[in-house]
């Protein structure tokens, strides 16, 4: 019983509670910029749809048919995307325009680039841009640890534990790990998700490719060592009962 957690340690948000009400700072809204790597779904319209499909050959109309990405299997767990692949250089290739540099810019920037480029060919083009390669990773003490795609390029920590099944009773919820790599560098978050002030911190918004690490707390460590000291006199009486009974 000394080894379960206590109701303090696993409530959420816990300063201030005796307040009806409360206000608290919010962190900055975070926007993307695109890296080399990412995968970029570009749609183009215009008031000539003929013309307009020369520039969407993943688009199911430029492919006589539906497009559909390749299933995953248990070697290959990512399902593949189709779309421009930013190079090494930070590049796309767009049919007719050539080489377009998108690398460290947001989607929003890339659209209105692409569109400009686009009315030598069009009247008046309208152009969509995603990020088809935004994932997040979920990993430790939650119900469903799993890696997830994050389609509208924005998801806060609490939406993806929310997505994961949310903290199991085992997981210390004052100190989560966000592991984040970004121009060649590597860095490592804590989060106390019993304080107020997660609101406030940079990994609140996660960024693509973020790892979320939920480590087991005392009560996962309690649970583990009782079974390591029951398990072995379970099989020990079972063993008993089992000689007992071949002998009679």
């Amino acid at each position: 019983m000394t080894g379960c957690a206590s109701t303090k340690e696993l409530a959420y948000f816990q300063d201030d509670l005796a307040q009806a009400t409360a206000t608290t700072g919010a962190a900055e809204r975070y926007i993307p910029k695109i890296q080399t790597g990412d995968v970029l779904s570009v749609q183009v319209s215009s008031l000539n749809p003929e013309a307009s499909s020369f520039f969407n050959p993943y688009s199911p109309i430029a492919a006589g048919g539906s497009v559909q990405a390749a299933p995953a299997s248990p070697t290959t767990p990512l399902q593949a995307v189709n779309g421009y692949l930013v190079d090494a250089t930070g590049a796309i290739e767009l049919p007719m325009v050539g080489k377009v540099n998108v690398a460290g810019q947001t989607v929003a920037q890339i659209k209105e680039k692409i569109r400009g480029m686009l009315t030598e060919y069009l009247k008046e083009p309208t152009v969509n841009v995603r990020n088809q390669t935004f994932r997040v990773s979920v990993m430790g003490e939650v119900s469903r640890p799993s890696l997830f795609a994050i389609p509208n390029e924005q998801i806060t920590l609490l939406e993806a534990l929310s997505l994961s099944g949310d903290v199991t009773i085992y997981g210390r919820r004052d100190n989560i790990l966000i592991i984040r790599e970004e121009n060649g560098q590597r860095t490592f978050g804590r989060i106390d998700l019993t304080k107020r002030d997660v609101f406030n911190s940079p990994y609140y918004y996660l960024h693509p490719n973020d790892v979320v690490y939920v480590e087991p707390g005392r009560a996962r460590a309690a649970t583990a060592d009782r079974t390591n000291q029951i398990l072995p006199i379970v099989l020990s009486a079972l063993s008993f009962v089992a000689i007992i009974v071949s002998r009679f």
